[in-house]
């Protein structure tokens, strides 16, 4: 493959968007702003459109109650990445600096800043959520005098006021001759349940920040506890380039028995590891998260909307980790940080595809959390395992209960097992199947058969549920409930016989005579009750694509033209997926491009072309539509498909808007598919 090097300038309906290399985005000022989040997994840093200003740092998989008769909601962190700066005693604002533009560059996971201060300076700095430091942020700043000046710049810990009784301090440790300033707040979560710690410093690059004569003087300052600053000023010359950097940890008893302690020994490790060392590793951490690529060649905007998909999935996850990914990531409290099925079905086919470590950690949450899962069954009066529909740190049911979701929507259940199959089935790791993989999925299949109705027919219905479709509550043989069940029990029959356990007679029973419903001319019909009603979401449709459970041509493309229409517009956006990707399974490249396209393109927001759950919302960033998109890419115009075989390719197809499609990095042996 040739390497193109493109830079181009163009105008389209997100103002002012630069666009080089497919991996850079920037924007200039303007009127309407939605950041996009610098993360690594474990913290999540969303920039503003001002000087030095950051809207939130969002710690991953750390929850307290939202009130104290509500369920349990992801804590906003204390805000470390937020900073002052005075030239010449004047602070600097969105009002007083010019030229102001903003970046992000994927490929490095950096998010900068720069603009320009009267006539005085030119600033840039630029935001990292370090992933080989997974507790830590750091923003290096970088200050050219265009006279002679003199700069204040001011480190802050802000503490969000629901936050109990918060300790800031500042002190200098010391060991020998090396001295270690750390500002520090160290409070309570919002209901007690955890002791949140961050430490902060300023880091020196072109000196030796061990000898404590040679660093500017620090001042420390307590606005109030929630308020904790530090400070330094410093005298340029006309022409000086001044390169410095502010470095934070935030850590929580969620995940350290001494969270303050450990937040000070990320931050020490940054401030005496050298700049090109820390962000050396930082970057060669995403290069290897690039080995696995989606390239598309001759459509410049489609290959950035594809590529920062797949940059937000990488950004909300890690390898390492046994965590899984909230419908809004990391990027705000959205859904209270709770795990759906929008993890599973949505994003974890993209990820399982181009990144088994990661896809490994996704399904890990669940089975860590299987024992909660089983006591769900129990006392809902059923057998084996019961998955709750929002899941959180302790893997108990933590939708509000006023929601209906939560109490019936159960094809969750069905939908982690299905990914845990899929698992085994690309990566072939026996000993996970025996360990962590059959366990649950046995327990699943004991779940459906309890959960499941035998008619006086001797077929099998699956009673009082929501389903995908949340706009019907409380029906009876909803499609993709019973799909998924379906494929649930018979993916357990498998993989009892990869490990070499004893079938249950009654799986193959009821996986065999589960209801699927038809319309008398054969549409497949999505609940008992259905009679035409718009739907929230993909469906029916789900029973072809990912299922394979309706495959004839004809029904298949029936059921695309009786649903297609009846999607809400403010639903979420990944039933245009669905659609998407079967049509280009059915050769039909026009409607699946199409399709493709208004699966993200409405919910896009600007500047950067951050995706919102629907056209009509305003909550980015809807990482569950980055996953629908991304199937679409892989699944529809790759041609790849998870089978018995692993990985394989059937029918790729290549819209005419692109001249060619690369998938790099695809499966454990990284292969790569080139349509052209």
């Amino acid at each position: 493959m040739k390497n193109y090097l493109i830079l181009i300038l163009t105008f389209c309906s997100l103002p002012i968007f630069c666009q080089q290399e497919g991996w850079i985005l920037s924007s200039g000022k303007v009127d309407q702003y939605t950041g996009i989040v610098a993360a690594n997994g474990r913290i999540g840093i969303l920039p503003e459109d001002k000087p030095f200003q950051t809207k939130s740092v969002i710690l991953n998989n750390v929850f307290d109650k939202e009130s104290p008769l509500g369920v349990s909601k992801i804590l906003l962190g204390m805000n470390f990445v937020n900073l002052d700066m005075e030239i010449d005693g004047e602070l600097i604002t969105e009002e007083n600096c010019t030229d102001f533009r903003q970046e992000l560059d994927m490929k490095n996971a950096a998010f900068t800043t720069t603009f320009t201060f009267k006539d005085k300076a030119q600033i840039s700095y630029t935001i990292y959520a370090l992933r080989n430091v997974q507790y830590a942020g750091y923003v290096d700043i970088n200050v050219t005098a265009m006279k002679k000046i003199r700069l204040k710049t001011t480190g802050i810990i802000s503490t969000p006021e629901e936050y109990q009784n918060p300790v800031s301090t500042f002190r200098i440790l010391k060991d020998l001759e090396t001295t270690m300033p750390i500002l520090q707040t160290v409070a309570k979560s919002r209901l007690g349940k955890h002791t949140v710690g961050t430490s902060a410093t300023f880091i020196w690059h072109a000196i030796n920040s061990t000898r404590e004569h040679q660093r500017p003087e620090l001042t420390h300052k307590k606005v109030s506890a929630y308020d904790n600053r530090l400070s330094f000023e410093k005298e340029l010359k006309k022409g000086e380039v001044y390169e410095f950097a502010w470095t934070g940890a935030e850590c929580s008893t969620q995940d350290f028995e001494d969270p303050q302690t450990e937040s000070e020994r990320f931050v020490i490790f940054n401030l005496l590891t050298p700049r090109k060392a820390l962000l050396g590793q930082h970057k060669e951490r995403w290069s290897e998260l690039w080995e696995g690529d989606i390239i598309i060649e001759g459509n410049l905007q489609d290959q950035l909307d594809v590529r920062l998909a797949l940059y937000h999935l990488y950004a909300f996850s890690r390898g390492d980790s046994d965590l899984s990914i909230a419908p809004m990531g990391l990027s705000s409290q959205g859904y209270n940080g709770h795990i759906f099925w929008d993890t599973e079905l949505w994003m974890f086919p993209p990820l399982l595809l181009l990144n088994q470590d990661i896809a490994r950690s996704l399904v890990n949450y669940r089975s860590n959390r299987l024992a909660k899962a089983k006591e769900k069954a129990i006392n809902f009066g059923y057998d084996g395992a019961m998955f709750p529909w929002e899941s959180d740190d302790t893997g108990e049911e933590a939708t509000p209960a006023w929601a209906l979701t939560g109490t019936f929507e159960h094809h969750i259940t069905a939908d982690v097992a299905i990914a845990f199959w899929n698992y085994y089935r690309v990566t072939q790791n026996k000993d996970w199947l025996s360990a962590r993989g059959y366990p649950l999925m046995k327990e699943v299949a004991d779940y459906w058969v309890s959960r499941a109705t035998k008619n006086e027919d001797g077929t099998y219905s699956i009673k009082n549920v929501v389903g995908a479709n949340e706009f019907a509550p409380n029906v009876d043989d909803n499609a993709f409930t019973n799909g998924a069940a379906i494929t649930a029990l018979e993916f357990a029959i498998l993989a009892a016989a990869e490990v070499g356990e004893t079938v249950p007679l009654i799986w193959n029973e009821v996986a065999s005579n589960i209801r699927i419903l038809k319309f008398e001319d054969g549409t497949t019909k999505e609940h008992a009750a259905y009679e035409g009603e718009r739907i929230k979401q993909a469906d029916v449709n789900l029973l072809t694509y990912p299922l394979n459970i309706v495959n004839d041509p004809e029904t298949v493309l029936k059921d695309l033209k009786y649903y297609e229409p009846k999607l809400a517009e403010e639903g979420p956006a990944m039933g245009q997926s669905v659609f998407a990707v079967i049509y280009a399974r059915l050769g039909n490249v026009k409607e699946a491009y199409r399709l493709f396209r208004r699966s993200y393109e409405p919910n896009k927001r600007p500047p950067f072309g951050a995706l919102a759950e629907a056209a009509t919302s305003n909550n980015p960033y809807f990482a569950t539509g980055a996953g629908g998109m991304l199937q679409v890419v892989l699944f529809g115009f790759g041609g790849l498909d998870i089978t018995e075989e692993g990985i394989v390719q059937k029918n790729p197809i290549l819209p005419k808007e692109w001249n060619s499609l690369t998938l790099k990095g695809v499966g454990p042996d990284k292969k790569m598919y080139i349509i052209d």
